[in-house]
């Protein structure tokens, strides 16, 4: 599949970008909870910009054949009052909303209470359906005080709660190690972590399916980015951008559907544009180091420009990532980190 391209004009100059009809916003950085102004001022005007910081060239892309996007955020509060903006421009979305319940640990420190992003959870999954709302508990992290049965405690509390307004949970064992920076920050902040194995793994992934079985959520569980295979567990492996879901969720746009095609299993999906801080959590694989991300509880207010990375206001450090998108395959090989949802795949566990 390769993408449509269109022209733009820009200071009296035409150029020929691409237009794709998926975007994903984004796996680097929190769009939604950050930058929900920015973006939908951007899909307003009908492009984007974006300075590459290490060689300076600008990057472009025009959302004039957008029909869908996917949206990732571990609070996408701020999308609420956009969606109706969507639904007048007929694009469809689904929501990749990682839930976790880590306040008390230390480890999520840039989040809003667990009840309110609970009802963030509800109130998402009421406007969009329940099966356009996905939750992640990603990652699960092991410490000295959250054990494999802390860790379920914890789901099964957020499940009790949201069970019925979704279809999916979707979930990684945290990989610190294998990340010298991430494991940096994690030893810095006096965070006694421990290491996943696979009889670890399979210990969770055991119980967490039993749980979903005999609470009767009955959720489909899959995967972010692990190589073990859990489908004795009925685990599935996750899509980062699932061409079955989009089909069932946008199945009367025709544009889309001919875009997708007939045999898609998975639309690719690979950094566009990339700028990778974190701005919540002490385990973020993309970030640099927690020195490098934009700090700060709230929205950051950013100025309408065209060009990615706005400035948060107050800081002179560039704001983090916006925009992947549908990619074609020859490109994934050439630019996509191998792995799964995260662009990282774990080391095989012995």
């Amino acid at each position: 599949m390769a993408w449509k391209k269109t022209t733009i004009n820009i200071d009296g100059r035409t150029m020929e970008v691409p237009a794709p009809e998926i975007i994903s916003a984004s796996r680097s950085t929190d769009i939604p909870a950050f930058y929900a102004d920015w973006f939908f001022h951007r899909l307003e005007t009908g492009y984007s910009v974006w300075n590459n910081p290490f060689n300076g060239q600008k990057s472009y892309v025009s959302y004039r054949n957008t029909r869908f996007i996917v949206f990732w955020s571990k609070n996408p509060k701020p999308l609420l009052p956009y969606l109706p903006v969507l639904k007048e421009r007929g694009i469809g979305c689904y929501i990749q909303f990682t839930l976790n319940d880590y306040g008390e640990d230390g480890l999520e420190t840039g989040v809003p209470p667990l009840e309110e992003r609970i009802g963030t959870f509800k109130a998402l999954s009421e406007t969009l359906g329940k099966e356009a709302v996905i939750w992640r508990f990603d990652p699960l992290v092991l410490t000295d005080s959250i054990s494999i049965d802390t860790l379920l405690e914890k789901v099964g509390r957020i499940g009790t709660e949201i069970h019925g307004f979704t279809e999916k949970l979707v979930f990684s064992f945290a990989d610190i190690s294998s990340y010298r920076k991430v494991k940096a920050n994690m030893d810095g902040s006096g965070i006694p972590y421990r290491e996943w194995d696979k009889v670890a793994m399979e210990e969770f992934a055991g119980k967490l399916s039993r749980m979903n079985h005999n609470k009767g959520w009955n959720l489909e569980l899959a995967t972010c980015g692990e190589n073990l295979d859990l489908g004795k567990y009925r685990i599935s492996r996750n899509r980062c951008i699932d061409g079955d879901l989009i089909t069932r969720l946008a199945w009367r746009d025709k544009n889309l559907m001919a875009a997708l095609g007939t045999s898609i299993r998975e639309m690719p999906s690979s950094v566009f544009l990339t700028w990778m801080t974190c701005l919540t959590v002490r385990f973020c694989y993309p970030a640099t180091g927690i020195s490098s991300a934009v700090t700060g509880k709230t929205r950051a207010s950013v100025p309408p420009a065209a060009v990615w990375p706005p400035r948060t206001s107050g800081s002179t450090t560039p704001a983090p990532i916006f925009v992947n998108t549908a990619m074609p395959t020859q490109a994934r090989r050439r630019q996509q980190p191998t792995g799964g949802c995260t662009g990282r795949t774990r080391r095989q566990k012995r």
